[in-house]
């Protein structure tokens, strides 16, 4: 493996971070690009709100991808992009939601809380949405200083709740073609099957260590200088 991609430097992360910054939002310039040139199709409004949200799941999805790449690869630079990434899914969460209230809805609020309540589908995206924005809050230094590292990773373990929500409301969402929702329900499948795995190696790896015994345990003496 080249020596930038196993070790690289301050520079070279810089410059990784910028390609991917621009590949991330390559799909928001083809849907920009779409709409002012008219070829989004017949309803535009459906298409944006539909790519906006598979987008969404699609960052989620590869977000949770980077510590298994990380931890097999060994690339642990990798890490250094799941915050981009998570705010990526976070930018495009937020615009499948101002898409549905803006343009699909026109800012009726009756008719969007009537739909929260009627349509479980669109419940459970809601709800996604609503528990990205404290992940998304707090993805910055200054919270995690403030949180404390233990309290920042139990907050930001609700992405695998957020993660199964999106795969659900993309599932229910579509009514015909199932392949695309079973695709990305198996990917998820995996990462978090992968998570689960770690844990009980983990589990099993505590209850081999045998606990001191107590008559191995010595007295300490303490030594007072005279």
């Amino acid at each position: 493996m080249p020596t930038f991609l196993r070790a690289p430097s301050g520079a070279q992360i810089a410059l990784i971070k910028a390609v991917v910054f621009l590949i991330c939002l390559l799909p928001a310039l083809n849907l920009a690009l779409g709409w002012y040139e008219d070829a989004l199709g017949a309803n535009p409004i459906e298409t944006i709100t539909r790519a906006s949200g598979e987008w969404t799941l699609r960052f989620l999805l590869i977000t949770l991808a980077v510590t298994p790449l990380r931890r097999y690869t060994g690339l642990h630079w990798l890490l250094r992009l799941r915050r981009m990434l998570g705010l990526f899914a976070f930018a495009y969460g937020a615009a499948h939601l101002t898409t549905y209230l803006w343009l699909d809805q026109f800012f009726d609020w009756q008719a969007i809380a009537n739909d929260i309540l009627e349509r479980p589908f669109i419940t459970v995206g809601f709800a996604a949405f609503v528990l990205l924005i404290p992940l998304a809050a707090t993805s910055n230094s200054f919270a995690i200083r403030k949180l404390g590292g233990r309290r920042w990773q139990s907050l930001h373990r609700s992405s695998y709740a957020i993660a199964i929500l999106g795969v659900v409301h993309f599932w229910w969402l579509v009514k015909a073609d199932l392949l695309e929702p079973l695709v990305y329900a198996l990917i998820l499948a995996v990462l978090l099957g992968l998570r689960a795995w770690w844990r009980e190696l983990e589990r099993r790896r505590q209850l081999s260590v045998p606990p001191p015994a107590k008559h191995l345990e010595r007295p300490v003496i303490r030594i007072v200088p005279k």
